[in-house]
């Protein structure tokens, strides 16, 4: 999936996988895409939640490695 920014968060924990998350996506502008790198589990459900609520769109979200997980957000406002 193509994508104008990438975070990698991995060795964060919730809630700074968020913070950080929202504070790159605030930077973006409209219609473009953050991926986000997470290797902690709870992120991987906790940052594409957190994301929605903020009215943001969630693209994907898709396990890379043993430990390793990719999600893809559309800033929207």
């Amino acid at each position: 999936m193509e994508f104008d920014k990438e975070l990698d968060l991995k060795g964060e924990v919730c809630p700074f996988t968020f913070v950080k998350g929202k504070l790159m996506i605030e930077q973006m502008k409209e219609g473009e895409v953050l991926k986000i790198i997470l290797d902690y589990k709870p992120s991987v459900e906790n940052v594409p939640k957190s994301m929605k609520d903020e009215g943001q769109e969630v693209l994907d979200v898709k396990q890379v490695g043993d430990n390793l997980w990719e999600v893809y957000v559309r800033k929207v406002k």
